[in-house]
């Protein structure tokens, strides 16, 4: 199962627009910020080989609405980047045209799941650490027989450029 295009396809709205953050939402949410993809605690789905470099920035992550951009560098150095914009509401909206994403926040916990026209599908719950260091993304990759493949994300947080 190759996540790297699931990512693509599922939050796949192509070149991400420019995403803004207010202090209030980063305040207020544990998730905004810039993390980095942690290879040696993350997880890849059996037979993926795993990403050369992950950068994902949460800009509004709330009770409204979430933002999120991935850019996934994939083995053979190849840049992909995808954005997530929708509301918060655990309702299923589209993203593109052919890919719907439902996200909610529940307390400490952003579960995101979003599918395919084909009958793909990604689900992932993040937590974030107690001192707001790493972020896990527990998910789960279901292809279009149905077949799924489990996955964990652990990104760091990645200090503001001063």
């Amino acid at each position: 199962m190759k996540r790297t295009r699931g990512i693509t396809l599922i939050v796949g709205i192509g070149i991400c627009a420019v995403l803004t953050s207010s202090s209030a939402w980063a305040e207020s949410s544990p998730f905004v910020g810039r993390w980095h993809w942690n290879a040696t605690q993350s997880t890849v789905p059996p037979g993926e080989p795993p990403a050369s470099d992950v950068v994902s920035e949460i800009s509004r992550a709330d009770g409204v609405y979430v933002t999120w951009s991935i850019t996934i560098v994939t083995p053979d150095g190849q840049p992909h980047v995808a954005a997530f914009d929708a509301a918060a509401d655990g309702e299923f909206h589209p993203i593109s045209t052919d890919t719907t994403a439902a996200a909610r926040l529940n307390g400490n916990t952003l579960e995101v799941t979003a599918k395919g026209l084909k009958g793909f599908s990604d689900t992932q719950t993040c937590t974030v650490s107690a001192d707001l260091r790493q972020m896990t993304c527990r998910g789960v990759l279901t292809d279009e027989q149905g077949r799924t493949a489990s996955y964990v994300d652990v990104y760091d947080r990645m200090e503001k450029s001063r």
